[in-house]
Order: C-alpha cells, then structure tokens, then sequence
C-alpha cells in the first residue's frame, strides 16, 4: 500500500515538471526559418553550383571545350572534366570564359587562340600541326607502313621458298612442319589387301 502511494506521487511530480523541461529543450534548439530546419553550416553541404541550362550543352560550346584541355590537370578536356569532376573549380570558370568569348562573337579558331595566348599550348588537347609537333602526326603513320612493308616483305619471301620446294599451292607458314608421307610398298599393300579380307569375311 505503501508502494503504490509513492508511486502514485512519483507520477504526478514527473508529470508537472515535464513541462517545463520541453520548454528548456525547446529553448537550446536552433531556430528554424523554415519546416525542414536551418543548416547550421552551409559550407558542409559543399560548394553550390550555378543550375545548368541549356546553353551549357550546347553543340557549338562542347566542340570548343572538348580542343581544350582543363588546368586543374586532369588531362580531362574542359566539358568532360566539369561535366565529370563535380569538385573541379577550374573547369566552370574556363566554361564561363568560353562563353564570354562566345558572347563577344568569337569563333571556335579565335576562342581556342585566346586560350593558347592566355595559357600556353599546353591547354590544347592535340598540338597544331607544325613545326616540330609534325612529328607526333606523321611518325605513327610512318611506323605502321614500315611494319606493314617488312611483313609484306617476309610473306612474299616465305611463298618463294614454298614454291621451290614444290608447295606452290601452300600459302606462306601453313604447315611449314609437315613431312610428305612416302609411298607405300608392294609388301604393304598386299598386307592391306589381306586385312581388308579378313574384315570382309
């Protein structure tokens, strides 16, 4: 009886200060502006982003950034790299230059020109063709017909030695190791002649 007097005071006192404890929670709450809250620290939710539109992709501004390698040294060109790279912060800045200069009524030659006087062809995804950079175009060619010629070379020498040994029909490599078999003896042909018989009966 006593026990249950106790607990009954016990409810009732936690009952009254329930209140006041909610309000002193509420107090130390941030205030919020909104439904959803304040963020209490922007800056943890990263770095914000202009919306992209529809001139971002355009046609025309891709093909200029995709001749333009990103600073930031990815290796990327500029469109991949900030369509990409969310946390680059070069390539949307060397996007808004390409658009001013768009916007100042520059072609895609005089924009990538800018680019090459304002940060060296080393902004260029592919060197221009010339003077020493002729190289990195025309040794590959050159390199592959050489070894296209050698190869031509060997097969061409392969199919005269298998002509001059009597496999004219033999295409070059094709069963270089093979042996001629010799033809067979009249002791072994009689031999074959038995046993067939004997499979016969």
């Amino acid at each position: 009886m006593i026990f249950a007097r106790r607990a009954f005071l016990g409810g009732i006192g936690g009952a009254l200060l329930l209140p006041g404890r909610a309000a002193s929670q509420q107090e130390a709450l941030p205030s919020s502006g909104g439904a959803s809250g304040e963020l209490r620290d922007p800056d943890a939710a990263g770095r914000s982003r202009a919306p992209v539109t529809a001139r971002d992709n355009d046609a025309f501004v891709r093909a200029v950034e995709e001749r333009l390698r990103c600073t930031c040294g990815c290796t990327l060109d500029i469109y991949t790299c900030r369509t990409t790279d969310f946390t680059c912060t070069y390539s949307p800045e060397l996007h808004r230059e390409v658009l001013a200069l768009q916007d100042g009524g520059k072609n895609a030659d005089e924009i990538v020109a800018v680019f090459v006087e304002k940060y060296g062809e080393k902004v260029l995804m592919a060197p221009k063709p010339e003077g020493f950079n002729i190289a990195g175009y025309v040794l590959p060619t050159l390199l592959v017909l050489m070894v296209a010629g050698i190869m031509v070379v060997l097969l061409r020498r392969r199919m005269r030695i298998n002509a001059a040994a009597g496999r004219p029909g033999m295409p070059a490599g094709a069963a270089a190791g093979t042996i001629a078999a010799p033809p067979a003896s009249a002791e072994e042909l009689a031999r074959l002649e038995r046993e067939l018989r004997s499979v016969e009966e």
